[in-house]
């Protein structure tokens, strides 16, 4: 198919395109856009039609030059998401109707925001937003998918999106982020914070090292297999406490070792010299992400440092101005991490149930905003 002399194709896989193509595409803010990542995740079998992640991924060509591509998985369920919608699936069924298989253009089991349509300098985005259209809607009507769900979008990308397509319905969302505000170092981030916090963060501090914990930051090639394996093993045990399989193999986190270990620093929890918890962070241009965490142990406050404190002293060493720690938590609220607005998009083909879903995501906006608002005045900045 031919507009303005672009040409669409479908991918069955991502290793179908040249990494060189695809990464032309991709900021460096953005580690799990790249190629290494998403192919490492259908190298592995983490994403597959056997896990209910079936590729399709859409790109948008001039001539032989990949000018757009959007990623898109068919998928027979709403695990990994972190936009759930198994209330919607719920009530299609019940009017007989088939949810599954549906269209998700995300990166699977990582609620981030950042840019999903990409789309190459100096060509016609708009041309190029309505080709990638096309895929999806294409896919839509020709596979039978009920619907396509666009997560944790730019805010422009949304906006761009919405002049494009009307027909999408808007969900908002909110997530908790730390920025530095000039704080100069970790001492100088405390100082900006109310007596009553600062408090609070200095002795769960205390606490760990009390406890004869120490931490060890790695980065890139420091990462050895061994210390890789070793943070599966504590991956896995996040998982297995809330009584269900881990998303993600051994061999994707070791294949990310291998071809992207500039992304990778990995927190290394000590007792006696013996490795004990982990949690593994990536790191783009200027934002830092926390992504999987992990304990052989029960230690008090072990996760606030391993996952917030430690990553903002990283921040603040290298520079690094954003720190993204993963979904939910009121628990971040009080340690810095301030609300951050996150919005998501849905086409729905079945009328009664499209109606259906705007009524819902309009009226659980005004909470998510009445929520985020409540959450700025909580702060815990003086």
């Amino acid at each position: 198919m031919r507009s303005h002399s672009l040409s669409l194709t479908i991918l069955p896989a991502i290793d179908t395109v040249a990494a060189s193509q695809w990464d032309a595409l991709v900021s460096e803010e953005q580690p799990f856009l790249r190629h290494a990542f998403l192919a490492a995740l259908e190298a592995s079998g983490s994403v597959s039609a056997a896990t209910g992640w079936e590729p399709c991924h859409i790109c948008v060509w001039q001539d032989s030059r990949l000018v757009g591509a959007l990623p898109m998985y068919r998928k027979d369920h709403s695990y990994g998401e972190y936009v759930f919608d198994w209330g919607w699936a719920e009530a299609l069924e019940r009017a007989g109707g088939d949810y599954y298989p549906k269209g998700l253009s995300a990166i699977p089991f990582t609620p981030v925001p950042g840019p999903r349509a990409l789309i190459a300098a100096n060509t016609d985005t708009a041309a190029v937003r309505e080709q990638l259209a096309i895929g999806w809607k294409q896919q839509c009507d020709e596979v039978g998918l009920s619907s396509w769900h666009l997560l944790f979008a730019e805010e422009p990308e949304v906006e761009a999106w919405q002049r494009q397509c009307p027909e999408l319905i808007a969900r908002e969302g909110v997530q908790f982020q730390w920025r530095d505000r000039g704080f100069g170092d970790f001492d100088g981030f405390l100082a900006s914070l109310t007596s009553k916090r600062r408090k609070m963060i200095k002795r769960e501090r205390r606490l760990v090292a009390d406890q004869g914990l120490t931490l060890h930051r790695l980065e890139g090639a420091a990462i050895s297999d061994v210390d890789m394996a070793h943070f599966y093993r504590c991956y896995t045990i996040t998982y297995h406490e809330r009584g269900r399989p881990p998303y993600l193999n051994h061999v994707f986190f070791e294949r990310l070792r291998q071809v992207m270990p500039e992304a990778l620093m990995l927190v290394q929890v000590r007792l006696e010299g013996r490795p004990v918890a982990a949690a593994l962070y990536f790191r783009g241009a200027h934002t830092l992400y926390g992504r999987y965490w992990g304990s052989e142990i029960i230690a008090d406050c072990l996760h606030f440092e391993a996952c917030y404190y430690q990553g903002i002293d990283y921040c603040l060493a290298k520079g690094l101005t954003l720190f993204d720690p993963g979904t939910q938590g009121e628990h971040k609220l009080v340690r810095g991490f301030a609300p951050q607005r996150v919005r998501s998009l849905h086409y729905v083909a079945h009328p009664g149930l499209a109606a259906g879903v705007a009524q819902f995501c309009q009226e659980e906006a005004a909470h998510i905003m009445a929520y985020r608002r409540a959450a700025e005045d909580a702060l815990p900045f003086k």
